[in-house]
This record gives C-alpha cells, structure tokens and sequence, in this order.
C-alpha cells in the first residue's frame, strides 16, 4: 500500500479496505526501515501521527464527511512551525525550539485530517541546492546514495521517492521544491506568490518564498495545493481570490489546440545532453497530443540568477537579524551584547547562511544599495515583462527544471557558483511570482537518474501547471514506465 498514490491511498480508507491508524503505522515502519540510509527526516512524531490519525478513523466511523486526503500521511519541511514539534529549519540556531502556534498550511492540513508524520531535513534556512548545508547531516538521494537529492527542500523529495511518505510540503525560494523533485523523479509545485499562506513560514526572503504541494504524481499534488492553497488574512501577501479549478483540471488533462511555448534561454550549452534529450521528446509527446509548440524568448532572463543572488541574501540579512541572542534562537558566550550577538551567531549559523548574510548586508549598505539591489529589482521588473511578453504568444512555457541529473554528495560543495547554478530554470518563477511545476520526464541515458520536465503559467493561472502535467504525464508514463510511480527504486542502486 505504501507504494501507492495518495489518492488510491485515499479510496481505500474511503472503502474500509485499511484504517488510517494501519497506513499511518505502515509508514513509519518504512521510515524506521530505510531513513538511517536516507536520513529524509529530522523528526518523526510517531506518537502525534497515530493520535491523529486515530482521530480521523473515529471520526469516519461516526459518519463524518471528511475531506478526500483524510487519514493520507504526509512528511512536513523543518521551515513550517507546527505547534509543540520541533522547528529547526536545519539550523543549529533554532535548535530545541517548539513552536507555540500553527503555520497556516498546518492548520489546513490539520483540519482536512492529513496525517502529519514529521519534519524533513533542509538546506539550513533554505538556503541551497541540495541539503548538504543542514546543519544536521545531508540527506541521500534514494535512487543513488551517493547523490544529492536537491535542496533546499531535499528531505521531503527524498521522503516521497523512498516511500517514506505519500506527500509532502516543500518551499521554493528559487527552486527548492521544483529542482528536488527533478532529480528524485517526483512532482513538485511552486504555486502563483500569494496563492499558499507564507503564515508560520520561517522567512528566508520574504517577497520570494512561496509553498507547495509536493507529491508522486500530479494529481495527488492538485489535491494537497486545493488543502494548503486560498487567501489567509494572515499573510498579507495572500491572495484575496478563489483558487481556479486545480483537482478538475489534473482530472480532464488536455492539451489540444495549446500552445507550448519552449524558452530558448532555458537550454543549450551548460544542460546535461541526457536531460535535454528527455526534455525534447516530452515536446515530441505534447505535439502528439494536439499541443502546437512554438519558441519564444526571454531575454532578460540571462540576468536572473544575478538578480537572485542579490535580492534573496538582501531580505535574507534582514529577515535573519532576528537572531540575535536577545530575542530568537540559541545563546552563547558571555561580556557585552555585541560580544554574546557575535557569539551566537558564529556558532547557530552555517557557512553558506553566513555567506548569504555578508553578502545581502553588503547589497543594502550605503553606498552600494541603489548599485546592487536597486539594479536587481530592476532586473526583476524586466523579467516580469519578459513573462508578460511570452505569455502573449503560448498558453504555457517550458523548460528542464534542472540543467543536470543529480551530483554526487561532496562534489559542489565547495564551489558556491557552481552550486547556484542548478536553480537557473527556476529562478525566473520566483522573481515573477509566476507559478511552475516539475514532473518526471524520464531517466538520462549517461546515468539512469531521474530528469525533470518544467511548465510554468501566469499568475493565478495554476489550474493550467496541472491540466498539461497531468496530460504529459499520462503520455510519459506508458513512454518509460516511471519506475517511481510503479515500485520503489533499490535504496542505493540506479
């Protein structure tokens, strides 16, 4: 059962063929099995899952009409507060701290009766490419355990291919949902900015997270985003508007008469050939199914990851200075408040999160501020427009969602630009505040790992991420088999 989609998962508690307390425990025996290899989690609260789950069964045996994904397990990424379970955010900063209150999205799945198993392992605030930065231990990829499996959201991807968990939540700052899911074979959703409540989201640049739904397939993930997405007057950053039609959208998948606009900046020279190879037949399987592809360009999206990489260590340095020893996170040393603030600081924050931070500080400061964060935000506003240009001219527009397969653990490390470079498909999203979604495309032929094919839509346009990812999917899955939705990979083997 465990190797099934959610919403099998979903009928069967439905049926009476299991219990929620059968599957919760199901889980958590495959988690007690493999994550000593896979190390997907940070915590497990074994004993709140069964609680909740226990809930649920009682109350489906009263008659209660619950929601579709009542009783479905799903593991939860460290940066979203749950009350009473630790929030670490990978970080030694926030190490031991228990949040006093619900995020938004907790809240929801809460109330729909998703069974929340635990946190998920992450790049330290974020802040990375491929989980090596918690301040933990880096977590494996199941398909190679020699590799990465993405970041910064790595322990929830991980968690969805080893069959840990049926879904999961992710955020994406500037990719972290969507480049894990690329190379662990799973789907990942980066909705519309403002479509999912940022409430009780630890901030890492606050005009850029956003979360999502993270899952095995895309419909399971229209489910979960229907759950967490829609306005919160919470989050004044949230969307005062209706979710569009996301669960009837991955249900009556279609792409005829679309227009499927490929971004020629978004390939070419830095892409891995295997990567592009399976990009370039999911464009041969849209065309089959009616789409017309056309190519369109986007310019200024050459300037993103600069633009990125000015903007996110900028509101990093900002939202971070909280941590200060006075009013947030660990203390330590002793003498004067500067004395104990530095202190602190060189010991709960990582190399790559003090790297940002030196670097955003730097952006701001007087003197450079309108040089490097003025010019960045201008630079965004262009690649808004390219968007806006691009959208004129195609329904959707597509791309790899990561230039490689995944790396091996230890090989990027150490070269913070190389590192960066994985996000450069799915940081124009972010900036835009547009919506995208990575599925399964197939495996590369060099080897045999998981590559990713990206849709992106306008904003509040996310309905459009699942009618074509449901169809390409479909088309894909009777092309390769999708060895992740058909039986769990051998932990450790290609």
């Amino acid at each position: 059962m465990i190797e099934k989609s959610a919403t099998q998962m979903a009928a069967a508690l439905q049926s009476g063929e299991l219990t929620s307390v059968e599957l919760t425990k199901a889980h958590l025996a495959r988690i007690d099995e493999v994550d000593d290899k896979v190390k997907a989690f940070l915590h497990v609260d074994k004993e709140g899952a069964l609680k909740q789950a226990e809930n649920v069964d009682a109350r489906r045996k009263a008659g209660e009409k619950l929601s579709p994904l009542a009783g479905v397990p799903l593991a939860l990424k460290d940066v979203m507060v749950q009350k009473g379970i630790p929030t670490t955010c990978g970080s030694k900063m926030l190490e031991g701290w228990r949040p006093p209150y619900d995020s938004t999205v907790v809240a929801r799945l809460k109330s729909a009766g998703i069974i929340i198993l635990g946190k998920t392992n992450m790049d330290e605030f974020a802040m990375g490419s491929s989980t090596e930065n918690s301040a933990c231990f880096p977590t494996h990829n199941p398909w190679d355990l020699t590799r990465i499996p993405g970041g910064s959201g790595g322990g929830s991807s991980a968690a969805l291919a080893a069959f840990e968990a049926p879904l999961a939540i992710g955020t994406d700052t500037g990719g972290s949902i969507r480049q894990p899911a690329a190379v662990t074979g799973t789907v990942g959703v980066k909705p519309t900015y403002g479509g999912v409540s940022r409430y009780g989201l630890v901030a890492f640049s606050s005009s850029l997270d956003q979360a999502g739904p993270c899952a095995r397939n895309v419909l399971d993930a229209a489910y979960l985003h229907e759950v967490i997405g829609g306005y919160d007057p919470l989050d004044s950053t949230s969307i005062n508007a209706p979710l569009p039609p996301l669960v009837q959208a991955a249900k009556n998948a279609s792409v005829t008469g679309m227009k499927i606009g490929v971004i020629k900046e978004l390939q070419g020279e830095g892409y891995q050939a295997g990567v592009l190879k399976r990009f370039n037949e999911g464009l041969e399987e849209l065309a089959k199914l009616g789409a017309e592809i056309v190519e369109v360009s986007c310019p200024n999206f050459e300037y993103a990851l600069a633009a990125y990489y000015l903007i996110a260590p900028s509101e990093c340095s900002s939202n971070l200075a909280r941590f200060d020893a006075m009013r947030y996170g660990i203390r330590t040393g002793e003498g004067s408040a500067e004395e104990v603030m530095n202190a602190t600081r060189e010991l709960g924050f990582g190399k790559e999160v003090k790297r940002r931070i030196i670097l955003g500080t730097y952006a701001l400061s007087s003197g450079y501020y309108d040089a490097y964060y003025g010019s960045a935000q201008k630079v965004r506003t262009l690649i808004s427009r390219d968007f806006e240009q691009a959208f004129t001219k195609a329904d959707v527009l597509v791309s790899p969602t990561a230039p490689t397969t995944a790396f091996k653990i230890g090989e990027k490390s150490n070269d913070p630009i190389a590192m960066y470079l994985n996000d450069i498909a799915t940081i124009p999203t972010n900036l835009a505040g547009v919506c995208g979604i990575s599925i399964p495309s197939g495996l590369a032929e060099e080897d045999g790992l998981p590559a990713g094919f990206q849709i992106m839509a306008g904003a509040m346009k996310d309905d459009l991420l699942y009618q074509v990812g449901a169809a390409l999917e479909a088309a894909l899955l009777s092309k390769w088999g999708a060895p992740i939705l058909s039986g769990a990979p051998k932990l450790g083997a290609k």
